[in-house]
């Protein structure tokens, strides 16, 4: 599909369901949000975040709700798209333009937003991994006091790369060679990929 700069081209791009397409948008727009174009479709957010997007697909169109779960939802209009998968995002589908009910979608685009300035969301779980330092890594670092400073001063995101490179050899001929590799790394305060990531 060809990349989406405008709600209009998005529009047109769908012929199909266009007509139902802009009564929708027209509901939303009469509302506080702000319109833009995220992953090549309309999306609508509220203090600089995603409350809703507009989605048409061959056989129906519709409403994502980004926080979705959040709604009362007391007319069972909203689908989860991926059971077990999709935590917050819930859509409101249609088939027909007359499927399109006016209030009821105003209500729910209402309560959506209302959510949104409440600050209810889903925070995405990211859990701090622990840095556990191998054995042959651990032994060299205890004989070498500027060494041990040296990797202790490099970030936690460097000190597990360190450690996950010389954890991953499974020999143990190839884990002395890399522990000799990095050991002027670490000393000169670089990351195992830092050559990679500044090209």
């Amino acid at each position: 599909m060809k990349k989406i700069y405008s709600v209009e081209e998005y529009i047109e791009e769908h012929d199909n369901f266009s007509k139902a397409l802009i009564i929708l948008r027209n509901i939303i727009n009469s509302t506080e949000v702000e319109e833009t174009v995220k992953w090549s479709a309309p999306v609508y957010m509220v203090n600089g975040k995603n409350v809703l997007g507009l989605g048409a697909f061959k056989n129906h169109f519709g409403i994502w709700f980004f926080n979705g779960v959040f709604l009362k939802d007391e007319l069972n209009l909203l689908v989860n798209a991926q059971e077990n998968k999709t935590k917050a995002l819930r859509h409101m589908r249609f088939n027909t333009i007359e499927d399109i009910d006016k209030n009821i979608v105003l209500s729910y685009i209402k309560e959506a937003i209302e959510n949104q300035k409440l600050g209810k969301e889903i925070k995405p779980n990211r859990k701090k991994k622990e840095t556990i330092i191998p054995d042959e890594l651990n032994a060299v670092l205890k004989s070498n006091k500027d060494l041990e400073l040296a990797f202790l001063s490099l970030s936690p995101y460097k000190q597990r790369e360190y450690c996950e490179y010389i954890s991953s050899a499974k020999r143990d001929a190839t884990k002395q060679t890399r522990l000799e590799k990095i050991t002027p790394m670490i000393l000169q305060g670089v990351g195992l990929n830092d050559k990679y990531k500044n090209c």
